[in-house]
């Protein structure tokens, strides 16, 4: 049986159609995917983040994060 190296092009083919679509996939994969857990955001974290793009001042930064640190301390 004589088959000149051609026997097995359509598998040949085939594989290369997955790994071409595994390549995509991996850099096509967007950074959040659903049902994905994440880390979520600590109250601590949300109070700072709303200081540093201005939505509170630094009184009500500073009366909130002592309020936030006392009840962490009590639980």
């Amino acid at each position: 049986m004589m088959y000149d190296g051609y026997q097995f092009w359509g598998m040949h083919f085939v594989w290369w159609i997955i790994w071409f679509g595994f390549i995509l996939w991996i850099f096509a994969l967007p950074y959040r995917i659903p049902g994905q857990r994440h880390k979520q955001d600590s109250p601590l974290d949300i109070l700072q983040k709303r200081f540093a793009s201005g939505l509170i001042s630094k009184e009500e930064y500073e009366e909130a994060k002592a309020i936030l640190e006392k009840d962490r301390i009590t639980s």
